[in-house]
């Protein structure tokens, strides 16, 4: 598996724990950045990821910025992308099992890293449950052709 990983500045402390929890787990690992704490713009980083997964050339992302709302809503802006924002580990595997999120967003100055880690650790080991949740997903494709460029 590889995963993707991107944050700004907001972000890097909590990316830098969770790029060694991932390696941890034997888990590839594409760091796209950024690689300090001095100030970047966020949506750089949120397409870089974006665009490794939709070209699968990742298996899926982690995006952090600040409170990863920005950084999730840049990231949804790349068709094909669902990167949902969470706060819990029930919040991540419903992310997965309902939403099949290919990008987790997350909040470094609102998560600590254990909590991140529970996040992404549900959220990896979660499976989408299609069904009635994939006619939703379907959907949100449909949306997402009739209002491309």
């Amino acid at each position: 598996m590889k995963i993707a990983i991107g944050s700004d500045h907001g972000g890097y402390e909590l990316k830098q724990g969770l790029v060694s929890y991932l390696q941890g787990r034997d888990i590839e690992v594409a760091d796209v950045g950024t690689n300090s704490e001095d100030s970047v713009d966020y949506p750089e980083f949120a397409e870089a990821v974006a665009l490794l997964v939709v070209h699968r050339e990742a298996d899926a992302g982690i995006v952090i910025c600040g409170t990863g709302i920005g950084i999730s809503i840049s990231a949804n802006k790349i068709p094909g992308i669902r990167a949902a924002l969470v706060t819990s580990p029930e919040m991540a595997i419903l992310a997965k099992q309902h939403n099949n999120a290919n990008i987790l967003a997350m909040g470094g100055r609102i998560l600590p890293l254990e909590i991140a880690v529970a996040c992404a650790g549900a959220w990896l080991e979660a499976s989408f449950e299609g069904g009635r949740h994939l006619r939703r997903i379907d959907k949100i494709s449909e949306i997402e052709k009739k209002y491309r460029e």
